[in-house]
């Protein structure tokens, strides 16, 4: 169950958070962990769009919206306004579903922003079950093209970094760390392992098995596919069953296809897949491991205070565990970075 700033299936009358309704949505068996939605690859900071011509009676009772009207999702989760009021949060979704798994999805911009949630872990005692990392080249097909293309990091970076940021602080065997954003082959799954990630999703890929053109008109209810429209007469180009199986084969030989590359790299589990193992570009033009680029941090880095001087040391000082607000006094380079596909490019 994915909680978005709208708060879609546990809000009352006014958009605020219903704690009932989410407590019996939430202890239903098919849901088996909760994800609370900062932002999304494609758009973080804005907020998404469902056009009234797209609000069955179906949509309007689930998300307990009214049908006459667009429905506009603020761009703020109205319950995760600053890093302790975030980890708050997903105490109280634990405690209100009986136990369940709880985490959050994000897309990092301002590095020195994910180390102040980590602050907030390390002051509140309150760690997510799971974080999920989106990247910036991931999200819908309904994005603004500018959010689209300048805003955030890209996931390989985005997750290198976090797995690097909860390794310094002691709290990456407490995190699974899951990585989305653009998984198309089974090497992006590869690589998104080997960088740090603990499993990865996938969405695009899946709904081009199922027939998707990305023809970007998720948001005008006229898909011609299928897969994004409520009308009645476009659904019926979605025949489940067939479309299922397509599904199924694709999953199936990507993760065959991952298997087979993870064994010619001489490894006989996926566990053992290290940055090291991937090879970027140098600015210099020589193939070079990542783990040459970035040096990994090691176990409580950062908490004992082996990084002066460096970018990490800088972040640490700006972040805060009482609000998100981090004045930028030090700026990630590509060059010092190292992962970066969007090097020549400029980028917020």
């Amino acid at each position: 169950m994915q909680i978005g700033s709208g708060l879609f299936g546990c809000r009352d009358d006014e958009g605020n958070f219903n704690p009932d309704s989410f407590e019996k949505m939430a202890k239903r068996p098919q849901i088996k962990m909760i994800e609370i939605k900062l932002s999304q690859g494609a758009k973080p900071g804005h907020g998404g769009v469902l056009p009234k011509a797209k609000i069955t009676q179906e949509i309007a009772l689930i998300r307990h919206i009214p049908l006459d009207k667009d429905c506009v999702s603020p761009a703020v989760n109205p319950e995760c306004t600053t890093p302790i009021a975030l980890l708050n949060f997903v105490k109280h979704l634990r405690e209100l579903s009986g136990g369940k798994p709880v985490g959050f999805k994000l897309c990092i911009g301002n590095p020195a922003e994910f180390l102040a949630i980590c602050k907030a872990m390390l002051k509140t005692g309150i760690t997510p079950d799971f974080i999920t990392i989106d990247g910036a080249e991931g999200g819908t097909g309904a994005a603004p093209v500018e959010f689209t293309n300048r805003l955030g990091m890209m996931c390989l970076e985005g997750v290198y970094f976090a797995n690097n940021a909860l390794v310094g602080v002691g709290l990456r065997h407490k995190i699974t760390l899951i990585a989305s954003g653009k998984t198309a082959s089974s090497f992006d799954l590869l690589t998104k392992i080997a960088m740090g990630a603990d499993l990865v999703n996938a969405a695009r890929t899946m709904m081009m098995s199922l027939g998707c053109i990305q023809s970007r008109n998720c948001n005008t209810n006229m898909c011609p596919t299928g897969i994004a429209t409520q009308d009645p007469a476009r659904s019926k180009a979605l025949n489940v069953e067939k479309k299922s199986e397509r599904v199924k084969h694709f999953h199936h030989n990507t993760l065959k296809a991952f298997y087979e590359l993870v064994g010619s790299m001489g490894l006989d589990n996926p566990n053992k897949l290290k940055p090291r193992m991937i090879k970027r570009r140098s600015p210099y033009g020589l193939l070079i491991s990542t783990g040459s680029l970035v040096a990994p941090l090691t176990h409580n880095a950062i908490l004992e205070e082996k990084l002066h001087g460096t970018s990490w040391a800088s972040w640490w000082q700006q972040c805060s565990a009482e609000n998100f607000y981090c004045e930028d006094t030090y700026i990630l380079t590509p060059a010092e970075f190292g992962l970066s596909r969007r090097s020549h490019k400029e980028q917020a």
